[in-house]
């Protein structure tokens, strides 16, 4: 069985720092288009506080790094992104308290967690035009692989796949949680900022693991250029 080691885990987090300060600008720049504009900047400022003090974070375990993590982005990202966001890597940590490697089946028991998390705190569902249009699907690919070739990399890029997918998917839906939701009809047309987050974040996991995938939402091709 393929294992996922804490290094590998640490990378991606780290990834995902820089994917995220790298977009500061542009992910706001899409929120502006339905939303306040400050999804970009919110985000960015509790990811910029995780990658200042990234060598002071407890790295005993998983669970300890990823529970640290929770509670700065609880802390420092603004808006709704914060207790979304950092409900996601609270549940995550749960289920990895003293793991220094996790399965496939780990990881999707994780996201499985993440996701209800998230739905609870938010009250948001699939469909709703939110992160978890990108999360619900992506989940659907790590149970799918966990049950089958157990293959990380091949899982890592179909699960790009489903969360670039999601954002054409949902483009024309109009928004029914978060500030987006609040202009109605307008929303329609518009990309939602948290699925091209999430999108482009496993679009750069993919880029540093060396696995070929080009982008075919325009936001993710853009966002990784």
């Amino acid at each position: 069985m393929a294992e996922i080691s804490q290094e590998q885990v640490e990378r991606a987090i780290k990834t995902t720092c820089a994917t995220v300060l790298r977009n500061e600008h542009y992910f706001s720049d899409l929120d502006g288009l339905a939303g306040d504009g400050d999804f970009g900047t919110s985000l960015a400022t509790g990811f910029r506080v995780i990658d200042k003090e990234w060598d002071q974070i407890d790295k005993t375990d998983i669970g300890a790094m990823l529970l640290k993590i929770s509670m700065l982005v609880s802390k420092h990202v603004g808006g709704s992104s914060g207790p979304i966001w950092g409900t996601g890597f609270m549940k995550g940590a749960m289920l990895t308290r003293g793991k220094t490697a996790i399965s496939l089946q780990d990881l999707a028991d994780m996201l499985g967690s993440a996701i209800e998390g998230i739905q609870a705190r938010g009250g948001a569902k699939l469909g709703d035009k939110t992160l978890l249009d990108a999360l619900i699907p992506v989940h659907e690919v790590l149970k799918a692989h966990a049950a089958g070739d157990q293959d990380p990399g091949a899982t890592l890029r179909d699960a790009a796949d489903a969360a670039d997918k999601a954002i054409d998917e949902t483009r024309s839906l109009v928004a029914h949680r978060g500030r987006a939701s609040q202009v109605g009809e307008r929303s329609s047309g518009t990309p939602d900022p948290g699925i091209v987050a999430i999108a482009t974040i496993l679009q750069d996991w993919c880029k540093d693991r060396g696995i070929a995938r080009t982008p075919k939402a325009a936001e993710v091709a853009k966002a990784t250029a």
